[in-house]
């Protein structure tokens, strides 16, 4: 479930899997680790690591598309998620990205923890 106050997806993980599987455009950042990524991830996330986030944000969308097989979101998507593992980096790298200006960028507080808790993974 989006709340847009606290501007991340209370969870439960089911409401993220909705999302993924009906939206064509929401763009799921994962910002955990290579470490962690080799471990498991969430099947069409894009891996863009905390450190890297600011700058990946502020590329050109012809550079950002190169480097991560993916289309740069607009300013105004409504659909920019990022994660970690509990969802205290996704916070961080959500609030980088409301700095630059991706206004309805959230967090899935319960992050790749919850994720493979509740889809077994």
């Amino acid at each position: 479930i989006l709340n847009q106050d606290q501007n991340l997806i209370s969870s439960p993980g089911h409401d993220l899997k909705a999302l993924l599987g009906k939206s064509q455009n929401l763009l799921l950042v994962d910002v955990r680790s290579q470490g962690e990524v080799d471990k498991g991830f969430i099947k069409g996330s894009v891996h863009i690591p905390v450190s890297t986030v600011e700058a990946a944000f502020s590329m050109e969308p012809e550079e950002f598309k190169a480097k991560y097989g993916v289309t740069k979101p607009p300013l105004d998507t409504p659909e920019l998620v990022f994660h970690c593992q509990i969802g205290k980096r996704g916070g961080v790298a959500t609030g980088k990205a409301r700095e630059i200006g991706y206004v309805n960028a959230r967090n899935y507080a319960g992050g790749y923890s919850e994720w493979s808790e509740k889809e077994g993974k």
